[in-house]
């Protein structure tokens, strides 16, 4: 179980290396899409150094008032 742990910590540990190293964390923008990217960022680990380059494309539907 410890070994599980171990794993999955370093496995986040090396995403948010990914998202430092990428730049994704200086930047001011607080949109769906860039909060997305970097949590698949991070989810998405070691991947990152093998190719893996995850993008989040959020499109939110805001209701319209009524006329």
């Amino acid at each position: 179980m410890r070994l599980i742990v171990a794993v999955v910590v370093v496995w986040l540990l090396i995403g948010v290396v990914a998202v430092f190293q990428r730049g994704y964390l200086g930047s001011s923008s607080n949109s769906c899409a860039h909060v997305g990217t970097v949590a698949v960022t991070i989810v998405a680990g070691p991947l990152n150094y093998v190719g893996v380059n995850p993008k989040i494309d959020c499109k939110v539907a805001v209701p319209q008032p009524s006329k």
